[in-house]
């Protein structure tokens, strides 16, 4: 379209499948939605076109209006002005129409009004054969072709149309017919040569708008590219800065690094990414990996913030080649904190939470290192504490105090051991320490010895004050072992030896230790299968009264029947007894089979007395033991009151009254006595009488065997006679064989004895054979066993 290449409007996006192909002729696109958006693009400038135009059209024909009064007077002048006023005043309209004109269609309609009323108003004014008029009748054609915007088929049948319109005004009809067949001619070839020309037109027109119009969607596209690109690298929320290779200079950065570096990159004399940020040595090794391999990952480094604070990053950066010098990309993430977390959780995967020592895992790694590292000469020596009581504490003052107490023996600890050493708490009640150094056994030995006397100082909390108790096994390389797990064997073995010896103690580690573990072992192993094959069962060995002769109650004494022909004592698995898990075992067995017995007893109706069941110390860690015991009575059939228990004065091993006391208190309430095995052989004191429900005092057979010929035993066996009868209890003598140890017992006041004199122990068959024969002849022959005597 003429004159309008220079301005193109809006118009919608090509996309890839729109069809630009032009026709062979008209120079028009083929499809006809392009050409249809074409002209619709071109539409504001076709109506600026077609205001120029009939503008044109009203002034150049209001001249012409004028020059035609050259004619007034002829006859031409009346057709020669009506026809100039009508030329002037479609074009007026026309100027009108085309203001209000908004499709190309209507455009195009307007056109072609136009182009046939000029040609029907010039073809009557070149009817005067003026010379002007065969000029007029070449060039209007060719204004037409050259100025009407209109599609090439209306253009071409109005250029023929118009050029006929003229030729016929202009011909005279007294002229020969080869002056109309010349012009005809003339007008033909004029017509098919402006034809082509605006065909050419059409054609570059047309490519020229495809061309822009690709040109401008693509760079449309990358302006919309470069702005998602650049909200984008906005956005993301980590630092990015692109900086110069060589010197680290800044070129641009993201918001997130501008709030991270707060200024520091935009400012004039800043080195920029590389020496403001990461400092010489960051910098230069930044760069040199970045120019020998084009990429960095996991860079880490620390940068140096406006403010003068130290970051620590990883950075990821990459060389790009965008200018005339290479540039790197930067991708930075704050592992600050992330590294701080990680150090706290390091810190707190190897130390204990509540003491603040290294724990059991950091131990662990500490000691493999030392023992690499040892040197001859040297030796490292392994102090492994545990605290006595420390559960004691808890149960009676409070898990606070116990937290107390672990937190004042770590301060301690780690106050006492100056040499270089290893301290931690390896859980519960329990730390550990490994020291180096010459003589190791003599080192180890002062320094626990040290730790105990400190341990000893009274520890103040909550108003109160109290002292700990520990016991410290000790083990030595090279001497005992070298490797880390059979150090540790060995000073647990040692420490379990301090506590069998006692407690509160130190115990250095010997091999033979070990040979116990092991007999240990098999022993508990062999007794989890003697549970299992009901090879636990009880024996009664009977009380008799030393005044009546008769039965008084029996004892139930565990037995290991190993076979028909083999019946082990206590004695021969007395380590099983201490286990607490094997002991309860043991004692839920026997307190089943003894209870099934009495019943047994009771449905025959035999009277058996009171019957007395051993509780082993080890029995007492468990809370539950009164309520346990007494659903066992309860699920045979039995009363509690048919039962005593009897307690050795180890109970108070490592443990107050107060634990002992609940267990028992419970028991006496729901009918059942106490007794006091071993009197004067353990650990408790004659406040224990006083603070325990006890019934009743049974004198061991250690002073009971001498009682006619040492003193000391004899005095000792008096005067617990005479505190049992001032205490309103009752005594029981053990061990009795001889009847002047009866005789002499019943003498000074000794109510009940059990011994060989009497009875052996007797399995369940046996005594029951026993109550069945037991009249008052047999109370009466037993009387004489010492009183013939």
């Amino acid at each position: 379209m003429r004159g309008i290449t220079g301005q193109v409007g809006n118009s919608d996006g090509l996309g890839g499948a729109e069809d630009v192909r032009l026709s062979a002729f008209g120079g028009e696109f083929v499809d006809k939605a392009t050409e249809q958006r074409f002209r619709t693009a071109c539409l504001e400038e076709t109506r600026r076109h077609g205001r120029l135009l009939f503008a044109a059209s009203v002034i150049l024909n209001a001249l012409f209006l004028m020059s035609d009064w050259r004619f007034a007077g002829t006859a031409h002048f009346v057709v020669a002005v009506s026809a100039r006023f009508g030329v002037v005043t479609l074009s007026l309209l026309c100027l009108v129409a085309v203001q209000i004109a908004t499709t190309p269609g209507r455009m195009t309609a307007i056109y072609l009004v136009w182009l046939w009323g000029i040609s029907a108003a010039i073809a009557v004014l070149v009817s005067s054969h003026t010379d002007l008029a065969l000029f007029v009748v070449m060039l209007l054609p060719t204004v037409f072709y050259l100025a009407v915007p209109i599609p090439f088929g209306w253009l071409v049948s109005g250029g023929f149309g118009a050029s006929a319109l003229l030729l016929y005004g202009y011909l005279d009809r007294s002229a020969g017919w080869q002056v109309g067949v010349g012009l005809a001619l003339a007008v033909a070839v004029l017509n098919t040569m402006l034809a082509l020309i605006a065909a050419r037109a059409n054609r570059t027109e047309r490519r020229f708008w495809s061309v822009v119009r690709a040109e401008r969607e693509a760079n449309e596209k990358l302006r919309a590219s470069e702005d998602i690109l650049e909200n984008t690298f906005q956005a993301v929320p980590i630092p990015l800065v692109v900086a110069r290779l060589e010197d680290g200079r800044h070129i641009k950065s993201n918001e997130a690094a501008r709030r991270f570096y707060g200024g520091t990159l935009d400012l004039p004399d800043a080195g920029g990414l590389c020496e403001a940020s990461l400092g010489g040595e960051g910098a230069l090794s930044l760069r040199d990996r970045l120019r020998r391999d084009g990429i960095a990952t996991e860079f880490e480094t620390t940068v140096t913030l406006a403010d003068g604070e130290e970051r620590q990053v990883v950075m990821a950066a990459a060389v790009t080649r965008s200018g005339p010098s290479p540039n790197l990309v930067a991708a930075l993430v704050d592992v600050t904190d992330r590294r701080a977390a990680e150090r706290r959780a390091r810190y707190a995967a190897s130390h204990d939470a509540l003491t603040g020592l290294p724990n059991r895992s950091a131990f662990h790694e500490g000691l493999e290192a030392a023992l690499a590292r040892r040197k001859p000469g040297q030796g490292i020596c392994v102090l492994l504490l545990d605290l006595d009581g420390l559960k004691d504490v808890n149960d009676t003052l409070g898990h606070d105090a116990g937290d107390a107490v672990l937190m004042e023996t770590a301060h301690r600890l780690d106050a006492l051991v100056d040499q270089p050493a290893l301290i931690a708490r390896l859980g519960g009640d329990e730390f550990v320490c490994a020291i180096e150094g010459p003589d190791p056994i003599g080192l180890g030995r002062r320094v626990a010895q040290s730790i105990l006397a400190e341990l000893r100082r009274p520890l103040l909390h909550a108003g109160r004050h109290f002292s700990t108790r520990a016991s410290v096994g000790i083990a030595v390389c090279p001497e005992h072992d070298c490797s880390y797990g059979e150090l540790m064997k060995d000073a647990d073995l040692a420490l379990y030896a301090a506590k069998q010896q006692g407690r509160n103690r130190v115990v250095v580690y010997a091999p033979a230790m070990r040979q116990a573990v092991l007999e240990r072992v098999a022993l508990n192993r062999a007794m989890i299968g003697a549970l299992a094959d009901d090879e636990i069962v009880p024996y009664y060995q009977p009380k008799v009264s030393l005044t009546t002769g008769q039965l008084a109650g029996v004892e139930a004494l565990v037995r290991w029947r190993r076979s028909p022909h083999s019946i082990l004592s206590p004695s021969a698995f007395e380590a099983a007894l201490s286990d607490p898990e094997l002991a309860v075992l043991i004692g839920e067995r026997m307190v089943r089979r003894v209870a099934s017995d009495v019943r047994g007893w009771i449905e025959l109706g035999y009277d058996c007395g009171r019957v007395a069941i051993n509780l082993a110390p080890a029995q007492f860690t468990n809370r539950d033991l009164a309520p346990t015991l007494l659903r066992q009575f309860h699920a045979a059939g039995v009363e509690p009151s048919h039962f005593d228990v009897e307690i050795t004065e180890t109970v108070f091993l490592g443990r107050s009254s107060d634990h002992v006391a609940p267990i028992l208190d419970e028991l006496n309430r729901a009918g059942v006595r106490v007794a006091l095995d071993d009197f004067g052989t353990g650990y408790a004191g004659l406040i224990h009488l006083k603070q325990l429900p006890i019934d009743t005092i049974k004198i061991d057979q250690s002073f009971v065997k001498d009682i006619e010929r040492d003193a000391f035993d004899t005095a000792i066996v008096c005067a617990v006679i005479e505190l049992g009868r001032k205490l309103g209890m009752r005594v029981v003598a053990e061990g009795l064989e001889t009847a002047g140890q009866a005789r002499f017992l019943r003498d000074n006041g000794c109510e009940l004895a059990q011994g060989f004199l009497f009875f052996r122990p007797l399995a369940a068959p046996e005594m029951t054979d026993l109550l069945r024969a037991e009249r008052p002849d047999t109370a009466a022959a037993r009387l004489a066993l010492f009183e013939a005597n």
